[in-house]
């Protein structure tokens, strides 16, 4: 496949590193390395798709260029559009053209993550009671140091919208609304730590993010009627465990089942590949998940007034 990597940052060249047996021409109007300055002046017939890279308030002009010329879009989580009516736009012309538009949650493909999918699905948990997780890393400084990262919500859209996703992903249906536990500026103009949390919901949930953890770390605690399930890390920083506890009645030490994953991120080029067969299958764009996790986050964050 041709692919136009559109952003030649970190994120754009982690994606060239799995990307092995594509055609590949990048864009980034900043890094002299880059093949052009902007997509418009890259030759049509010299790629077939574009991975999106760039900053979220340049995304809904990039994906609408591309998809108004019949390409395949991936674009990086999260897809935050302003104005609802661009989100619909974004939707109804990669459905037009015939086209995919996919926005990336690579965390998805964690092979522990399909494995708490999986027990849930398995009703072995019987009725889950709450879902808490935490997402951390220490990129503070960074973020501190970044013309364009550094304002506006922060970290909810960064790492939230993958716990959205995630909680998404695990449970389905509707999960009720998002309410704001605790934001803090510890360090940075914009949010470096939020929790947050579900209510109008019998399944509880509590989702709790920052950019101050020194030591990266994720953790994931399904808490049910016949037991508990665990994550703790994920694969990129591994190993990364999976933890079934099974209960004893009426107390006592529960019966414990580990799993440990060791082979690296495996995330990315999966994810590659499954972009590649939904393209290959034809399959017409969805883009419910980021209307809800759009909407759940301008809600937390009065993301029109930003």
């Amino acid at each position: 496949m041709k692919i136009a990597i559109i952003g030649l940052g970190v994120q754009g060249y982690k994606r060239i590193r799995y990307l092995k047996n594509d055609h590949i021409v990048t864009v980034d109007p900043y890094n002299l390395k880059a093949d052009y300055k902007n997509i418009k002046k890259v030759p049509l017939e010299d790629f077939q798709a574009a991975f999106i890279c760039a900053p979220d308030d340049q995304k809904f002009e990039l994906a609408l260029y591309c998809l108004k010329n019949k390409k395949h879009v991936l674009v990086e989580k999260p897809l935050l559009i302003k104005k609802d009516s661009n989100l619909k736009i974004l939707d109804r012309v990669a459905k037009k053209n015939k086209v995919t538009l996919y926005t990336a949650y690579n965390h998805r493909f964690e092979p522990n993550f399909i494995k708490m999918k999986n027990l849930i699905a398995s009703k072995k948990l019987g009725k889950i009671y709450l879902c808490r997780m935490f997402y951390g890393n220490g990129t503070a400084k960074l973020v501190k140091n970044s013309y364009w990262r550094n304002k506006g919500a922060g970290v909810l859209p960064d790492l939230g919208s993958h716990l959205l996703d995630t909680s998404k992903f695990l449970f389905e249906g509707n999960l009720g609304k998002f309410k704001i536990i605790s934001a803090n500026k510890f360090e940075n103009s914009s949010y470096d730590h939020v929790i947050i949390g579900n209510y109008n919901c019998n399944l509880k949930i509590e989702l709790e993010m920052t950019l101050c953890m020194w030591k990266n770390h994720f953790t994931c605690d399904v808490l049910a009627e016949k037991g508990s399930a665990h994550i703790e890390s994920l694969c990129k920083w591994g190993p990364s465990k999976f933890i079934f506890r099974k209960r004893v009645l009426p107390s006592g030490f529960p019966i414990e089942k580990i799993h440990l994953e060791k082979k690296g991120d495996p995330t990315w080029d999966i994810e590659h590949k499954y972009f590649k067969k939904i393209i290959k299958s034809k399959k017409e764009t969805d883009l419910s998940n980021d209307f809800w996790i759009s909407s759940e986050i301008k809600k937390l964050t009065n993301y029109n007034n930003k």
